[in-house]
């Protein structure tokens, strides 16, 4: 009567907080979840949670195939990995670079996860390279590269992990700071405080301004996300930073947060990692952590 995928399904929901956003992170329609899901009731002959109920209210009979789910789920997952390493492959090696300068928040706990089952393989993220971190992951320098800037490269795949929102920082008395979105023009008289990193690689370049000719009055840059919102907040400029990486200073009424566009500015990151790796079940497991780490720690972001 029950499966795996009914148990996915009902912490998909739980941790979504509503049938559309919980059907895009088990990959499936809104129509099929809810079938699947009023299958499961039929079955059951009990309800499972209450409808248009936000964020979503289970029954005493969700409640209890939700701790089932927490117990067994686990339990799955750590079975799938005893029995990778029972075939026999070889330990494994994880060099990466992050092209983020916002993916700590999310990377560090994705590998202490990811270190604590599967302790053998080498995890290490070489700092001072003086290369492209792309080009040296096809040179097999690199094993894995979290970017948001996919090139097409020989023997190099890309495996989606989440869409994310990028916002406009302002300071809370700033002009824009009220408007429900900006167009590039706004920008035309500010200064743009930016990581120091090529503007081939900042989303507010390539999506926002240069498709509409557009250059900030002047650009300034900064090492670090809270040295940047310390400039916005006392009105020396503005930046745009993925959502999740101002909830913190939003949460404080520190800056506010003005949309990009009317229809937002939405990218997708990726992990780079070399197609000769895909079958791996330890880079399996940490695409797969990685996932389901930003999920839980990050606000705003949304499935690839």
């Amino acid at each position: 009567m029950l499966e795996l995928r009914h148990l996915r399904t009902l912490i998909a929901l739980r941790d979504a907080g509503s049938l559309v956003e919980a059907a895009e992170r088990v990959h499936l329609t809104q129509s099929a979840l809810s079938h699947q899901i009023k299958d499961l009731e039929e079955r059951l002959g009990s309800q499972l949670f209450v409808r248009k109920s936000r964020p979503v209210e289970f029954t005493r009979a969700g409640q209890r195939l939700l701790a089932l789910a927490e117990q067994v789920l686990p339990l799955v997952r750590m079975a799938e990995r005893d029995l990778a390493r029972l075939i026999g492959h070889a330990p494994g090696r994880l060099h990466m670079a992050i092209e983020c300068h916002s993916c700590f928040q999310w990377l560090m706990p994705t590998i202490d996860n990811f270190r604590d089952h599967w302790p053998e393989v080498e995890i290490d993220i070489p700092g001072g390279h003086h290369f492209e971190p792309l080009p040296a992951l096809a040179r097999e320098q690199l094993d894995l590269v979290i970017t948001a800037d996919p090139q097409a490269l020989p023997g190099v795949y890309y495996e989606p992990l989440f869409r994310y929102q990028g916002l406009l920082a302002v300071a809370r008395q700033h002009p824009l700071a009220d408007r429900a979105f900006i167009a590039p023009q706004d920008l035309a008289g500010e200064t743009l405080i930016t990581y120091p990193v090529e503007h081939s690689r900042l989303d507010v370049f390539t999506q926002f301004l240069d498709p509409a000719g557009v250059r900030p009055r002047e650009l300034r840059t900064a090492e670090l996300t809270i040295m940047m919102m310390q400039l916005v907040a006392s009105g020396r400029g503005v930046c745009a930073l993925p959502n999740w990486a101002l909830t913190e200073y939003l949460e404080r009424d520190y800056v506010k947060a003005v949309a990009l566009g009317e229809k937002g500015m939405w990218s997708t990151l990726f992990a780079a990692i070399r197609e000769d790796s895909r079958d791996q079940p330890w880079m399996e497991d940490f695409l797969n952590t990685a996932r389901e780490t930003s999920f839980a720690v990050l606000e705003g972001i949304r499935p690839a």
